[in-house]
Formats: C-alpha cells, sequence, structure tokens
C-alpha cells in the first residue's frame, strides 16, 4: 500500500504543491493503478505457466542474403523518376 509520505515525496520530487485532499485522492489512485498492475502481472504469468513455453522469436535467420545491388536496376527501372542511380522526387523542404 502506497502511503502520503510517499505522494508528498513524488510531489517535491515534481515540484508541485498538492492539498490534503489531493494528497488522498492521489493515493487511491495511485493504490488501485498499483493494484490494476499487480492483476496483469498475474495474468501475464498464469498465460506463460498453463502454456508451458516461453515466448521465442519469429523472425528468420539471415542466411545467405542476396548481393547488395542484385535488384537495383529493377526497382530504378519501375520508379517514375530516377536520376544517377537514386530515385528523383519532388523537392519539399525549404532551407531557410
Amino acid at each position: 500500500m502506497i502511503k502520503k509520505k510517499e505522494v508528498e515525496k513524488l510531489a517535491e520530487l515534481s515540484r508541485i504543491e498538492i492539498s490534503y485532499a489531493e494528497k488522498e485522492t492521489l493515493t487511491k489512485e495511485i493504490e488501485s493503478i498499483l493494484a490494476y498492475i499487480s492483476e496483469i502481472q498475474k495474468v501475464s504469468s498464469d498465460i506463460l505457466a498453463s502454456d508451458g513455453q516461453l515466448l521465442t522469436n519469429v523472425m528468420r535467420e539471415d542466411k545467405d542474403p542476396h548481393e547488395s545491388g542484385v535488384f537495383t536496376d529493377v526497382l530504378l527501372e519501375a520508379m517514375p523518376k530516377e536520376e544517377k542511380g537514386f530515385l528523383k522526387v519532388k523537392k519539399i523542404l525549404n532551407q531557410e
């Protein structure tokens, strides 16, 4: 449970002044938030326990990547405008 002293310390660190009524309200609200987080943690651990597996990366390994520039010509041919091997676009930024 969060104490009023901790709310006062948070207010001090935030450099804000809070009244006694605000301390009461904030204490209840922070307590509610912490309880909700606790519930989320329980659900998350229950899901992991029931599944029996840890989460794993589903991305593929980078094996035998294609050689650099292999598709450059094909891509540039599909572009509306090209200049010196780069896509040419309309200027959109002013340098003032």
